[in-house]
C-alpha cells in the first residue's frame, strides 16, 4: 500500500501479486477482497470501470483475465482516499496467516454501505498476511446484525475463495444456540422452505425453564443443514417457537424488547483448506443466557 504525494493530495495506491492460479479467471472475479479500498465485487467492479485497475501496467477491464504472476494495482485520485479507521474492538478467536475466526457482538452490521461494519473493522483487529496473495481480511459468510458468535474470516484471495466453496459444498458444520419460547418436542428436523427454496434445520433442546411471561423458555443447540437467509429464524418461528427477541419472526404480544435476540452462533467445524488441519472453533454464550438458564 502506497500513499503518494502530489501538489494538492495524496493519491491512494495499492499492488497485488497474482498467485499461482489452476485456472484463470476474470479479473473482477480474482480481486475480490484483494484491496482495502474496494473490498466487494461490487466495489471492484466500479473501480475497473473507473479505469483505476491496472493489470502489468495495462488498464484493465472486465473482460481481463489473470493467469498468475501478474501485477494488479489499483490507483484512486486524491478526492477517494481511503476511509479512517473504525476503532471497533474485535475478539479474535483463531487466527493464522490464511484465515481467521474473530467473535461477532451484537448491534453490528457484518458488511454493507455503512461505515461501522464488521467488515471494516477487520484490518485494525488481525496481522496483515504474509503470503504472496494476501488480501484484505472479508468475512465469508454472514450473520444476522442481532446475532452473535463466530465469524469467518479470509485473509488471502486464495484462502477467500477456497472458505467460500467450503460452505458451497456444505463442508462446515455450523452450530448455534437460541433461546426459544414454548413447550418444544426434545428433538426434530424442520424441513419448511424458506424464501421457496428448500432448507433444513435440525434442533435439540438443551434445558428449559418455567417462564411467567412465556411459559417456557428453552436452550436450544442449533444446526443449519442448509444455509437461507434468516433460516433458523424463520424455522423456528414455523413451527410455532419463535427466538427470544426476535422482532421479525416473534409472536405478537411475545417480543422481548430492548435485550437483543438470543440466537448465538457457537461453533464452526471445518477441514483447514491450507493446512487440513481438522479444525474447531467455538465461542462460549453471552452472560444473558446464563441468567436464563442453570447448566451452562
Amino acid at each position: 500500500m502506497i500513499f503518494a504525494l502530489s501538489k494538492t493530495s495524496i493519491i491512494f495506491i495499492e499492488t497485488h501479486i497474482v498467485s499461482k492460479l489452476t485456472q484463470r479467471l476474470r479479473l473482477p472475479d480474482y480481486a475480490i477482497g484483494i484491496f482495502a479500498a474496494a473490498m466487494t465485487k461490487s466495489a471492484i467492479k466500479k473501480a475497473i470501470k473507473k479505469q483505476w485497475v491496472t493489470v502489468d501496467d495495462e488498464v484493465g477491464s472486465t473482460a481481463t483475465f489473470v493467469n498468475g504472476g501478474e501485477c494488479i494495482k489499483l490507483t484512486i485520485p486524491p478526492h477517494n482516499n481511503a476511509k479512517k479507521e473504525l476503532g471497533l474492538f474485535l475478539k479474535v478467536l483463531y487466527e493464522d496467516e490464511h484465515l481467521a475466526v474473530i467473535q461477532k457482538p451484537a448491534g453490528i452490521l457484518v458488511s454493507g454501505n455503512k461505515f461501522r461494519t464488521i467488515a471494516n473493522a477487520l484490518s485494525q483487529n488481525l496481522k496483515p498476511s504474509t503470503l504472496v496473495d494476501a488480501a484484505q481480511p472479508q468475512p465469508v459468510h454472514r450473520l444476522d446484525f442481532a446475532t452473535t458468535g463466530v465469524l469467518l474470516i479470509g485473509k488471502t484471495s486464495s484462502s477467500i475463495i477456497a472458505l467460500n466453496n467450503l460452505f458451497v459444498i456444505k463442508e462446515i458444520e455450523k452450530t448455534y444456540y437460541a433461546a426459544t419460547i414454548g413447550n418444544m418436542n426434545i428433538e426434530g428436523t424442520i424441513t419448511t422452505e424458506v424464501d421457496n427454496k428448500s432448507a433444513v434445520s435440525k434442533y435439540k433442546v438443551i434445558e428449559s425453564v418455567d417462564s411467567i411471561r412465556f411459559g417456557q423458555l428453552n436452550l436450544v443447540k442449533l444446526q443449519p443443514v442448509t444455509g437461507r437467509r434468516h433460516q433458523l429464524r424463520k424455522h423456528l418461528s414455523s413451527i410455532g417457537h419463535p427466538i427470544l427477541g426476535d422482532k421479525d419472526y416473534g409472536l405478537e404480544g411475545l417480543v422481548l424488547k430492548g435485550k437483543g435476540m438470543y440466537l448465538h452462533a457457537h461453533a464452526l467445524k471445518f477441514i483447514h483448506p491450507f493446512t487440513k488441519e481438522v479444525m474447531l472453533v467455538e465461542d462460549a454464550l453471552p452472560m444473558r443466557f446464563a441468567k436464563i438458564f442453570n447448566n451452562l
